[in-house]
């Protein structure tokens, strides 16, 4: 049974609280309601902790079930779970239908706004819910949801006494990280996963290059790959090996060591299943490899044979809100990708920032700042700041832009050599490898400590009082 079918049997009850629209001005002074998830199963009252999920660019109930950590967790510690939704995703709209309409209505999706949110959500509930109001409360996200979780608690210190943040590319800004690192993760992943698999993909560019330069060689390529819609054109082929890429990408991001149904259904191990179709000597042919790239990319698109057709427009599942993360790339999530071809398998790309910038323009009538959440958030130098766990995966290209080392006692780092995208945060499985294992240990055990350090602290205060 795959750990994805365990989500049927959750259990949270789904309420809305309502917020400002605008936090940190009075212009505004509008609300929206703000959907979160709550379940008190295994809560201990009163006093119990509560595990708080900052939820990040999608439908929440999307990462409610696909976060079996928390629920697993939950029963070991007796804690309140709380999932909220970010603003402008899934049914979180701050204007209603009118809030993707233009660049007035979409202002306040930032990430300032939405740890706001999520701060005020805690109090309200603690000042509401009997027994809740001494409740130690970490907060824990994956990928830009731990973003979210590192900076909620260099935010809001008074609000959560830790932070688990899983596959958290706090670093992925420009001038802290190379922008070549992330795709030279994802050329290793396949490199390691195949004999030739990596080389055969790099070749596979100018492959379809020449076969696209007929017509002919189009309407080859849009059969050979069981294409929806025909490649007509250059820009068709340029979407088209957009889309191979963003596959490769997120075959790194989810290549987990058992099936799963994160971004698609997927086998287990499965660069190791794509890399069979690409395991081919330099003498093939151009046809063949892209053959062979066909039926690798079936293999992340096509897994249980469903599909009629693939849709280069659609990579991944549609709970993620995507035009509503562009969005937020074209204002403060700045973060610079390129590819030069030979530390990665791609075609050479440079970061463009004004390229980037003027797009954001034609697109949502906005420009990125580009230092804005190094400014925000303090880059590098987070030093001050305490009780934070960045877990990273060695399989996980965005672990190039995540903390891969202590700086601290209190701000720790936790790698997973076999893990991809926050594995860790998964529901537990008997194919899990050991280093996942000690990782989910090692984050309860300072759970425990926080929890345990908090409770101490209250005990303090009230004495004091006496």
């Amino acid at each position: 049974m795959l750990k994805a079918e365990k989500t049927k049997e959750l259990s949270y009850t789904k309420p809305f609280s309502f917020f400002q629209i605008d936090h940190f001005g009075f212009h505004e002074d509008g609300t929206f309601k703000q959907r979160y998830l709550l379940s008190d199963k295994y809560w201990h009252q009163p006093g119990g902790p509560i595990l708080f999920y900052t939820g990040n660019e999608g439908d929440i109930t999307w990462f409610c079930n696909n976060t079996g950590f928390m629920w697993e967790v939950a029963k070991e510690l007796g804690a309140m779970l709380i999932f909220a939704e970010h603003r402008y995703y899934g049914e979180s709209m701050p204007f209603g239908e009118a809030s993707y309409s233009d660049s007035k209505h979409l202002n306040y999706l930032t990430s300032e706004q939405a740890l706001a949110d999520f701060a005020v959500l805690i109090k309200n509930l603690k000042s509401t819910i009997p027994g809740a109001q001494q409740s130690p409360v970490i907060a824990i996200g994956g990928s830009y949801g731990g973003m979210l979780a590192a900076w909620f608690r260099m935010k809001y210190p008074n609000i959560v006494v830790g932070a688990l943040a899983a596959s958290a590319p706090i670093w992925q800004f420009p001038g802290l990280v190379p922008c070549g690192a992330f795709h030279k993760t994802v050329t290793q992943d396949f490199a390691k996963s195949g004999y030739n698999c990596e080389v055969n993909i790099r070749k596979s560019w100018s492959a379809i290059n020449n076969i696209s330069s007929t017509a002919s060689g189009l309407e080859w390529l849009s059969v050979e790959f069981s294409l929806c819609d025909s490649l007509k054109n250059k820009n068709d082929v340029v979407s088209f090996k957009n889309w191979l890429q963003e596959t490769w990408v997120n075959l790194a991001m989810v290549d987990y060591p058992y099936e799963a149904n994160f971004l698609q259904p997927l086998p287990r191990w499965p660069i190791q299943v794509v890399c069979k179709y690409l395991s081919m000597d330099s003498t093939a042919s151009e046809k063949r490899l892209l053959s062979g790239v066909s039926q690798a990319a079936k293999v992340y698109y096509n897994y249980t044979g469903s599909s009629s057709c693939l849709n280069i427009s659609q990579t991944a599942t549609g709970s993620l809100g995507v035009l509503g993360w562009f969005y937020q790339a074209c204002t403060e999530m700045v973060m610079p990708m390129c590819t030069d071809g030979v530390n990665d398998m791609f075609e050479p790309e440079e970061w463009n920032f004004q390229a980037f910038s003027d797009e954001c323009k034609s697109m949502f009538g906005v420009r990125p700042r580009a230092d804005w959440a190094e400014v925000v958030y303090g880059g590098k130098d987070i030093s001050a700041h305490s009780n934070i766990i960045f877990s990273n995966g060695g399989l996980d290209p965005w672990s190039a832009g995540g903390v891969t080392h202590n700086i601290s006692e209190s701000l720790v780092s936790i790698l997973i050599p076999d893990g991809a995208h926050h594995l860790d945060l998964r529901y537990s499985n008997n194919l899990d490898p050991p280093t996942v294992r000690v990782a989910r240990a090692l984050e309860i055990k300072y759970f425990k400590e926080w929890i345990k350090k908090q409770k101490r602290a209250h005990r303090s205060h009230l004495n004091s009082r006496l």
